[in-house]
């Protein structure tokens, strides 16, 4: 589903103070408690299973801190190319106007990035588990939960239809805060402390 900024905002039906129709806060509720849901399920698994410590590698890359710290940065560029697609769709970046094609690589972008991040997070909650020895392990360990949570919200939340404006951009802006957060707390870190390695 994508969005028009464009379009002309459809009349809501009354039946609240806010003209939204009743359930219509519902509606939205379901969607945000799946993602809370995924989040809180993701973190105790991570909390409560024994860390395997078990790496992944592929060819090229000299260790699973390498592989993961460039997989973390490829998904972050493309969370750069939804957070500047999605911000040209609205109409807010200042001299650009969206193309045809700016929802089709919005969509693609997001999907690329999201397949970019899970085997990274399938070896974090793995191999590593929820770890809060140091202050960067527990917020990227929390806003790890948090990123997969806020996704799954987001993804629902598309198939709303009558969605109040503000609450897409919003919760898209979420998952790219964390996501950003994620790749200080990680990849950066990584490259700091171990140098620009393949």
């Amino acid at each position: 589903m994508s969005v028009d900024p464009n379009a002309r905002p459809q009349d809501l039906p009354s039946g609240g103070p806010d003209g939204q129709s009743p359930g219509g806060a519902a509606r939205c509720a379901v969607p945000v408690l799946v993602g809370a849901a995924v989040a809180v399920v993701l973190g105790v698994y991570g909390r409560f299973h024994e860390p395997a410590g078990t790496a992944f590698n592929l060819a090229g890359f000299s260790s699973t801190g390498a592989v993961k710290s460039w997989l973390a940065t490829a998904a972050f560029a493309f969370g750069l190319v939804q957070i500047l697609s999605a911000t040209a769709m609205y109409g807010r970046l200042p001299g650009v106007r969206p193309a045809a094609w700016t929802p089709v690589l919005h969509r693609w972008s997001g999907r690329v990035a999201f397949l970019l991040a899970v085997p990274v997070a399938v070896h974090c909650l793995y191999g590593l588990g929820y770890q809060t020895q140091s202050a960067r392990a527990a917020w990227h360990s929390l806003l790890g939960c948090f990123f997969f949570g806020a996704f799954s919200a987001k993804m629902l939340l598309l198939r709303i239809e009558r969605l109040p404006g503000w609450l897409l951009p919003v919760v898209g802006g979420l998952v790219f805060a964390a996501l950003t957060v994620l790749w200080l707390t990680s990849a950066l870190w990584f490259f700091r402390t171990f140098g620009v390695t393949t």
